[in-house]
Parts: structure tokens; sequence; C-alpha cells
């Protein structure tokens, strides 16, 4: 199933929620929407699975426009954050609702119901829990009854609303594997919000970046990480730090005191002339010297093979990450005085 959106847009009075969205979903594909709150993520969602219609635009699958297509006749299948699972029936009730409630021409038969719920539940590794009510399974069991129940209506395309922001951290690891699975397994196309990026970048083919409504990058993850569209992606992914500098004789001039300016050969995006720009580092792309300069080291500890430290330099926190084991990294005390300087950063017109 292909999805297509032109030039789609939505008004909430004097609040532009979407502006003029395109997006083209190819068949099979697991695509992920991210963006800060507000970016109109959920919004999109709504007007995919016909709950909400926009002011402008078409919605297209397989081809056809979605305008005059009401929602019980799209064949979509939407899983929300907070499940929506209906509290007075069994969890074998509410994976059955969505093909009990077709009209009497196209529901199936009671029996073939029954066994389509039961062979769902079992691919859920929920099967012996389809006499329970809602309230007597965990948060992480309720979701799959959930992804189940969307799942009944054998839908084209599979939208996902933050459904495992609920969850802690380690259930939702869990869960965002055996759905990634899944979702190769059934050849299902998805569209998945999430305000978490690790998930957003292990789970997607691609991802849709979100800005006010605008999407303003769609590419897979590995170059959405290496190749940030402008300053907004640069800052809202991958932790970077941003720092106010300027592009003359040939390097990157930063305006905080201490940092030695950057080669223009060394910055791994940069526009085309000089002027003021907003430069993005991160962790991994800074040199420490023990022992001098103007910053001090406030603390640093092991993660996974890597040292974290961090730095207070004329009045800001900077975050670096250092290979362990190393003669730096072994002198460093919290404390200490250090050099910082950067081996790479992202610049973009400030």
């Amino acid at each position: 199933m292909s999805l297509e959106l032109r030039g789609l847009s939505r008004r909430f009075g004097a609040a532009q929620a979407l502006h003029d969205i395109a997006l083209r979903v190819a068949g099979g594909e697991f695509v992920a929407l991210l963006g800060p709150s507000g970016s109109g993520k959920t919004t999109l969602l709504r007007i995919l699975a016909g709950l909400d219609f926009p002011d402008e635009g078409e919605v297209r699958i397989d081809g056809q426009d979605m305008a005059q297509v009401p929602a019980r006749q799209r064949r979509i299948g939407f899983v929300f954050q907070h499940y929506a699972l209906f509290r007075h029936m069994t969890v074998f009730e509410n994976v059955a609702f969505g093909l009990r409630v077709r009209p009497r021409a196209s529901r199936p038969p009671e029996a073939e119901i029954a066994a389509r719920v039961r062979r769902l539940l079992e691919r859920m590794q929920i099967a012996e829990l389809e006499r329970r009510l809602p309230e007597q399974i965990s948060g992480g069991q309720r979701q799959r009854v959930a992804l189940a129940r969307a799942l009944a209506i054998e839908p084209r395309l599979l939208l996902l609303d933050e459904p495992f922001g609920a969850l802690d951290a380690e259930v939702r690891k869990g869960l965002r594997h055996w759905l990634r699975a899944l979702h190769g397994e059934l050849g299902l196309t998805s569209l998945f919000v999430t305000h978490d990026q690790d998930e957003a970048m292990e789970l997607a083919d691609r991802v849709a970046i979100l800005q006010a409504g605008r999407i303003v990058q769609f590419d897979t993850p590995a170059r959405i990480l290496d190749q940030p569209a402008d300053a907004f992606v640069a800052g809202f992914l991958g932790q970077a730090l941003r720092l106010e500098g300027v592009l003359e004789a040939g390097a990157l001039h930063f305006r905080l005191p201490g940092l030695a300016p950057l080669p223009r050969a060394s910055l791994l995006a940069a526009p085309a002339g000089d002027g003021p720009v907003a430069a993005f580092i991160r962790g991994h792309e800074w040199r420490v010297t023990p022992a001098a300069g103007p910053a001090v080291l406030r603390s640093c500890r092991p993660v996974g093979g890597r040292l974290q430290a961090v730095f207070a330099l004329d009045g800001l926190v900077i975050e670096a990450e250092l290979a362990a084991g190393t003669h730096e990294a072994a002198a460093l005390r919290p404390g200490q005085a250090c050099t910082l300087q950067p081996l790479a950063a992202r610049a973009y017109p400030a």
C-alpha cells in the first residue's frame, strides 16, 4: 500500500497546524514522524485516519483520493498512546470489536471472527489473556491488545501515535524491537509518531522531521544524522551544542572565549559564503587537553566504553565524550582546568 500527501494544510482558528505537507510513503515502509510538541504530528495522523479533515490538499492511498471515504471504510488501523481499550470488555472482545461493528454485508461470520482474534492474540504472545479485562493486565500487554485490535481489520495502513509513551524504558525497548519485526513479517505500511529520537532512528526506514507544521527533512536516519537540512534539525537531533560564530578568512571563529578558530575544511556542513552562523558540535567532536585552559571539569563518568565529561566555560555547560582508557581521559579530575577545542562542527546561516 502506498501513501501520498499533496499540499496538505490544516488550521484551527488562527493557528496553522499543518503547512503544505507533501509526503510519499512506499508500500511496506516504516516511517517515523518526529518533532517537538505542537509540530503537527498527531494532527497529520488524525487526517490520515479520517478523524479530522484538511482545509486544503489531498490524501491518496494506492492512488485513491480519501476525501469522500469515511474513516470506517479506509481500512486504517490506529494505535493510540493510552490504548483506548474498552474497560468493560475482555481482551478477546476488544480485539473483535472492529470486526463486529462492520455493516452486515461485510461482517465475517462469528466463527471466522473468533479464529482471527485468537490467531492475533497468539501472534502478540498474549493468547492466555483473552478472558481478562484491561485492568487485569500490564501496560505492555495492553499495548499488544491495542495493536491486535488495530490489526484485526487487516488494515492497509497502520498508524501509531506515541504507542509506547506510557510505558517504562525497559518495556518499550523490548516492544519496539518486537513491533519492527512484526511490521516486516506482516508486510505492513506504518507511520509512527514519537518524541523519542532513539526510537525513531532505530525503528524507521525513513524519518520525517516536523517543525511548526512543516516537514523540514524526510530521509533515512543515517542521512538525517549526518546531513541535517538546517539549523533546526541539527539542533533537534543528536544532543548537539549550539554556538554562535562567524565564517571568515577560511575559518569558523567562535564568539565563545577560549575556543580557537576551526578551519572551514573541518566543517561537516557550511554555507558557501562568509558571515554569521550557528554552529552545532556533538559530544564526540571535542578535543580535551587536561591541566590547561579556561574550561573547568565539573564531572565525568564512564558510559559504555566512553567517558562522559561535563565542563563549564564562560557560563556555558559543555558535554564532551572521550574514549575511555586514553591518557587524556585518565588524567581528568573534577575541578581541573582544561582546554576544549572542537574537532568538527556543522554551521548554518544564523
